[in-house]
């Protein structure tokens, strides 16, 4: 699912300082993950995966702590599914959406 053009973009989109990944650990193996994009104060999360039941759940939770914490007001997870509203996920109109990414998009904030 990841073909190799796009590992190597997300590898050029980290080493740029763009894109991020928060993982769950158990018992010093990766259990399960998030990774996306960060511009400004917005995240998109492209992808979540799981090895051990719950840990993309787990993941999910650390990212929107951390941007949180670092002063990130848009968190784009792509989809609401079940899943996702399960853990507080919002869908939000067209119009509010464009306003509130132009807004983030010029916050001065970082993701480390």
């Amino acid at each position: 699912w990841l073909i190799p053009q796009m590992v190597a973009a997300y590898q050029r989109l980290h080493k740029l300082g763009f894109a991020h990944s928060v993982e769950a650990w158990y018992q010093g193996q990766l259990a399960g993950g998030v990774y996306g994009v960060a511009i400004g104060g917005f995240f998109s999360a492209e992808s979540m995966f799981y090895r051990v039941s719950s840990a993309s759940n787990v993941a999910l939770v650390s990212l929107v702590e951390h941007l949180r914490q670092r002063g990130y007001v848009l968190l784009d997870i792509q989809q609401l599914t079940p899943h996702t509203a399960r853990l507080g996920a919002i869908e939000i109109p067209r119009q509010q959406y464009l306003y509130r990414l132009a807004e983030a998009l010029e916050l001065p904030v970082s993701f480390s």
